[in-house]
């Protein structure tokens, strides 16, 4: 392999059968020295590529070991998911046993454990405590800041940060390697590369993409031969099959199932049953009850073309119970008042019942209990992507080291929602994308401790 000159920052590239690559140094000019005065000159080791919980975690991490860290976003700002996730209050993670908080992280478990123990519930507790931020535990073991907001907390994080020497670059849109292996960014001045010693990848999934988690990376990261699990929505709504009639759409869209309880039996897997509580929307449904169960739904609609759940409308009242009061003589009165006075079933639990039982059901107390029990609601198609709170897919984790360094690309660590691993809603993803991010930063760390003087970003050990 012929070398060709020198690499600006100084590095070098090697033409031949291999991508180009960068060749590992102490201290490279961090940017292309064609760039404007103000960034030409900033020696850095790492470039974050992503400014969301998992790329923010990962520039502290490295900060505050001494590295100097450039961290790059698309947006305007940093943490814009992230605080739209806590307009309605930040739930930072959640306080139950560890081994059942671990459960909620469903087939990827395992490789997101020892993340988890090493930055998990009791240590994110202590680390917003640690900017100022007091927490509570909530009635549902959900984790709060004490004022439910997010943008003080994001505020403090940021200002230590930047007391750190992170330095942020917005409206940095990644676009990829070019033949320097330098990275690439279209910006509002026009094209831009940076060299760095190590990149860390933080881009998000595909959901909201508004905000900037569209999944532009995945092509990227494609051409240079990762293979990378399709991108799907996780913690979705779902249509109905057939579509509700336009009368139950118009009146009760955006009204919640309180107080019911689901059940999942797919084919494949384990069944799912939880209380809880979800919404109606104007095609189908969702909500939190229905986000814990939407992957089991979703994979179920991709393997058959349609998924089922049984409602319970009442939970906490036995069969036995509900079909004595179903049954119970109604006289002149009307089945609704009935079963509002009997059952206090009313709004849009009353309203669903007619919408999917025919009257030979409704007529007939042992089939209406039974359907108040476990009334079966099929499922055509998850809502798209972009409307999901979060996305399942990305970058495998066999793709990865345990630094999360990709095997095929070393020197290039990926973190956050980007790898491929899905969590119901709950304060499971952001206490996963910050794990991911600090494990991601202490590979880096490892990683330039290994390297020496010979390591190339991006080139096969």
């Amino acid at each position: 392999m012929e070398e060709v000159g020198p690499c600006p920052g100084g590095g070098s590239v090697e033409s031949g059968d291999d991508p180009p690559t960068l060749v590992f140094r102490t201290e490279p000019p961090f940017f292309d020295p064609a760039d404007d005065a103000g960034m030409s000159r900033a020696p850095a080791t790492v470039a974050i590529v992503g400014g969301g919980p998992a790329g923010l975690m990962a520039a502290e991490v490295l900060a505050g070991a001494g590295v100097a860290v450039q961290l790059f976003d698309a947006m305007p700002s940093v943490g814009r998911k992230f605080l739209l996730a806590g307009k309605g209050g930040l739930n930072l993670t959640h306080a139950e046993a560890f081994d059942v908080f671990l459960s909620r992280y469903g087939a990827r478990r395992a490789q997101l454990a020892p993340m988890l123990q090493d930055l998990g519930p009791p240590q994110l507790r202590a680390w917003a405590q640690a900017l100022g931020v007091e927490t509570f535990v909530g009635s549902s073991g959900r984790v709060f800041p004490t004022d439910m907001k997010a943008a003080p907390l994001l505020r403090a994080w940021l200002h230590r940060l930047r007391a750190a020497g992170v330095q942020f670059h917005m409206r940095h849109r990644w676009t990829g390697w070019d033949a320097g292996g330098a990275l690439r960014f279209d910006t509002p001045q026009g094209a831009r590369t940076a060299q760095a010693h190590a990149v860390v990848l933080a881009l998000g999934g595909a959901s909201w993409a508004r905000l900037g988690s569209d999944g532009a990376w995945v092509p990227l990261l494609a051409q240079r031969g990762i293979a990378l699990a399709p991108l799907r929505p996780a913690n979705c709504g779902f249509d109905v099959r057939g579509g509700w009639s336009a009368h139950f759409a118009s009146r009760f869209a955006g009204q919640p199932f309180k107080s019911v309880a689901i059940h999942v039996a797919p084919a494949q897997g384990e069944a799912f049953s939880r209380k809880g509580e979800f919404v109606a929307t104007a095609t189908g449904v969702e909500g939190s009850l229905i986000y814990a169960a939407s992957a089991l739904l979703r994979d179920e609609i991709a393997r058959h073309g349609s998924a089922r759940f049984t409602l319970d409308l009442l939970p906490d009242r036995t069969p036995e119970r509900v079909l004595a009061e179903v049954a119970h003589p109604r006289g002149s009165r009307s089945l609704s008042s009935h079963l509002k006075s009997r059952l206090g079933l009313d709004g849009i639990k009353m309203a669903l019942l007619h919408e999917l039982c025919g009257k030979e059901v409704l007529a007939d107390a042992a089939r209406l209990a039974a359907a108040i029990k476990s009334l079966p609601i099929t499922l055509a198609a998850a809502r798209p992507i972009d409307e999901a709170i979060s996305s399942a897919g990305g970058v495998p984790f066999e793709a990865l080291d345990e630094g999360l360094m990709l095997r095929q690309l070393p020197g290039v660590f990926c973190a956050g929602e980007m790898l491929d691993w899905e969590a119901p809603t709950g304060g499971y993803l952001l206490t996963g994308c910050l794990a991911s991010g600090r494990r991601a930063a202490e590979g880096v760390l490892r990683w330039r401790d290994e390297a020496g003087q010979d390591r190339r970003i991006g080139k096969p050990v």
